[in-house]
Order: C-alpha cells, then structure tokens, then sequence
C-alpha cells in the first residue's frame, strides 16, 4: 500500500466519525540538545493498527513528547486526544493528503481543533501530480489559497517533500519553484532530511537561503548505499544540520523510518541517538 493510500484510509475514518535530556541545559562548548523529540506515527502503522492506545503509551514510555499523525485507526478525534492527554504526549502535526486539503479542508480543519494539530501537512503527490512544472505552479496556488483558510482556523498548512521535487524539469527543481510561489506567512515547509540528501542537496544550504520557512523536519538517516536506517546508524551529520536547523527557526523535530524491520526497536534506537546529541 503506499503512503498516500495509507493516509487516505486511516485519515478518512476520522472525517466520518526516559531518556529525554534535561530542560535547556547548556553543555560546556554551549551546545544543548532537543527538550522535545517528536515522531512520525507512519513509523509505527503496523503496531498501531494492532494496539493503537497501547503502541502510543510505549511511545510516551521511551521518551518522546510530540507525535505526527499520518492516520487515525478507527479512532475519533476526540479518542485521540483523550489518548494524548493520558500519556503526556501533543501532536502538532498531522499528514493529510492532497486531496483532502483541497476538498474536505473544513473537516479536516475540525479534526485539528479536536486534536490539536498547529500544521497540517500535506505528505506525498502522485506520480501523475507532478509531471511538469505547470502542476507545481498549481499546487503552490491551491497550498496559498487553502493556507489562508487554515491561517483563518488558527492552523498552519505545510507541505513534506520526497526526492522528486528536487529533480529538475526544464532545468528547475521544482521544490525551489514552491518555496518561490507559496506565501511564507500561508504555507510551511516540513524538511524530510533523508530525501533531501539522498536527492543529492545540502540541507543547510536551504536553512541559509530560507530562514523562517521550515517549521519542521523529519529527522531519518541514511547508509552509504542510500537505504534508510535508524537515527545515528548512518552517515548523515545531525548536529551539522540541527544546528543550522535550529538556527533558521525549526521547531519541531520528528524521526522516522519508512519501513523498518522492527518499528518499536527503531523508534527506541532512534530516541536514543537523537537523545545524545547536543548542538
């Protein structure tokens, strides 16, 4: 099943119906680490779909405090969020697909009141969404328009880039073009680090050039081979790029794994390594 159809089922059901470092201490060379690590749930579907209340109390167990949603399971918002609340966790952000966004945004808009989702992001295009550069220019005036709506609700529309918008089309890339035509005060980036490396391009350069754009990122590593892997197991340089992260305004930090052997084992190793860091 892919991404999309995945968001598009568990979110439509929704429609119808410790190792975390201490506060903000600052390391001797003026480095401190995250106070809030946040996870992508799109990590853990299997899981969730097997024991939702119980999958997110292990995840508040190993640490975390904010989670993404890609999906509901079943589960009212208002579950939901009682769900949260029991376990100290708040969910910031939700996927939501394309679709949605552009046709059932009132509810989808109800559904973060009811949560309490800031950002609603939207996750993925379809191949046949982004074939040219007339289509980007699309999306970026339905993300403009549907950011005001979500700006009128107290919401934030965001959008979460794979490696195709970094693949040039009549020489150029098309996730340049929709930082040129969206309205930063309407629509947030959400930066997934992985892609944007394994694309070939520096995430800092992005931070440097854009400040203020990118409200949240998926923290994800990767191998040399260019497999995805667990935070900390591969050759990306996070403090490098957290640190001009941070510097450029991110907020929130969300790891992930698209397809991990052992979902809870990863999400635990990935806390970990993420947990140690300091920049």
């Amino acid at each position: 099943m892919t991404r999309r159809r995945f968001v598009e089922q568990t979110v439509s059901v929704a429609l119808a119906s410790t190792l975390l470092p201490a506060g903000n201490v600052l390391a001797e060379d003026g480095k401190r680490p995250l106070t809030r690590i946040g996870l992508q749930l799109y990590t853990l579907r299997t899981p969730l779909a097997a024991d939702f209340a119980g999958t997110l109390a292990r995840v508040a167990a190993i640490g975390y405090k904010e989670v993404e949603f890609a999906g509901y399971y079943d589960h009212t918002p208002r579950a939901v969020a009682d769900l949260l609340k029991e376990n100290g966790l708040r969910a910031p952000a939700a996927h939501m697909p394309l679709d949605m966004v552009r046709d059932k945004l009132d509810q989808a808009l109800e559904i973060a009141a009811a949560v309490g989702h800031r950002y609603l992001i939207v996750p993925w295009l379809a191949p046949d969404q982004r074939q040219s550069l007339a289509q980007y220019e699309a999306l970026a005036n339905l993300l403009n328009r549907a950011g005001e709506q979500c700006r009128s609700a107290g919401v934030q529309l965001g959008y979460h880039n794979h490696d195709f918008e970094f693949q040039a089309i009549d020489n150029k890339l098309p996730y340049d073009l929709l930082l040129e035509a969206t309205d930063p005060s309407l629509v947030s980036m959400e930066l997934d680090l992985y892609w944007i490396t394994k694309a070939g391009h520096d995430p800092v350069d992005y931070f440097s050039r854009h400040p203020g754009r990118f409200s949240l990122c998926h923290v994800k590593d990767m191998a040399a081979d260019g497999s995805m892997v667990d935070v900390g197991s591969g050759d990306i340089d996070f403090s490098r790029l957290l640190a001009s992260a941070r510097a450029a305004g991110m907020k929130h930090y969300f790891v992930e794994h698209d397809q991990p052997r052992d979902p809870l084992a990863s999400v635990q190793s990935s806390y970990q390594a993420l947990a140690k860091l300091a920049f």
